[in-house]
């Protein structure tokens, strides 16, 4: 085996880890979230952020970053405040494969925002990508053919926040270093999650303020996951590996949450899986690789 397959193998290996840790973030919010405001629920996971990213943080102040990236960082900061509380409202009210399943389009929105906002150029050929995705996505939700709850609602436009917040992502990753990108992400929400969080504050239980303590933890280590998945391998051999979080949601929604499997959901999530995946590539080929920490789901 030459060291192009064996680094290949390795990237594969962080991604699977990635998609595991992400899965089981989920369900930790699904399972410590319950009767708690999505808003304080998201605080309490950002406010144990901010000790894991103080190491970065703490290094801010002596290399800086430009003045006028402050505005990007706010309209970021934004974005994923409404993004990460109605995904943490979703979480609560839909299975966890439909949630997982739903998140494949963050970097689907991500990519249209290019077109439409930055006007990036767009081939047929990713047209058609795009396209099929949102078919997919269709399929998982499949509107008018059952009851559709609040939380596929709420998980819809938390894809378009974070989406967006991606484009955005990409813009200071080509001036600042992406862990300082993500650091910056986390105490910015931290704070513009606090005043929504004591607005709404429920006293939580021990369970729960451990539970969600752990929720950082664990989407920091997935953040690593993929990071080094990233370093070893390129995102057109670790991408498709993103489907298995697709499998381990159902099986865990299954087994622990007594979710039925959903063959719908299954294949639209397939099919924009699929679709990510191509694009992903022809941006490999048209391009160099985007920053690591934008293809990162912040969680």
């Amino acid at each position: 085996m030459d060291a192009r397959q064996r680094s290949d193998l390795a990237g594969i290996g962080w991604m699977v880890l990635t998609g595991i840790l992400f899965v089981l973030f989920n369900a930790l919010v699904k399972m410590f979230g319950q009767g708690l405001p999505a808003a304080q629920s998201a605080f309490i996971r950002f406010a144990f952020g901010i000790i894991l990213v103080a190491p970065v943080l703490l290094r801010v102040p002596r290399q800086g970053f430009a003045k006028g990236l402050t505005g990007l960082f706010v309209l970021r900061a934004a974005l994923h405040v409404c993004g990460v509380i109605l995904w943490f409202y979703a979480m609560t009210r839909i299975p966890i494969a439909e949630v997982t399943a739903i998140n494949f389009l963050n970097p689907i929105v991500a990519t249209i925002g290019g077109v439409l906002i930055l006007r990036e150029a767009i081939s047929w050929r990713r047209g058609v990508a795009i396209l099929i995705a949102l078919f997919g996505a269709m399929i998982v939700l499949r509107p008018g053919m059952r009851g559709l709850d609040n939380g596929h609602l709420a998980q819809v436009l938390a894809s378009v926040s974070m989406g967006l917040s991606y484009l955005v992502a990409r813009r200071l990753a080509q001036s600042v270093r992406p862990e300082i990108v993500v650091a910056i992400m986390t105490l910015s929400v931290a704070a513009g999650l606090a005043p929504l969080a004591f607005a709404v504050w429920v006293p939580p239980s021990g369970e729960q303020v451990l539970g969600l303590s752990l929720c950082a933890v664990v989407a920091t280590a997935a953040h690593y996951a993929m990071t080094r998945a990233f370093a070893v391998a390129p995102l057109n051999v670790t991408q498709p590996v993103t489907f298995l979080q697709l499998v381990w949601a159902s099986i865990l929604g299954l087994a622990v949450f007594q979710e039925p499997l959903d063959p719908m959901v299954l294949l639209g999530g397939t099919m924009m899986i699929a679709s990510l995946s191509y694009i992903t590539w022809r941006e490999a080929r048209i391009r160099p690789a985007p920053s690591e920490e934008v293809q990162i789901m912040s969680r």
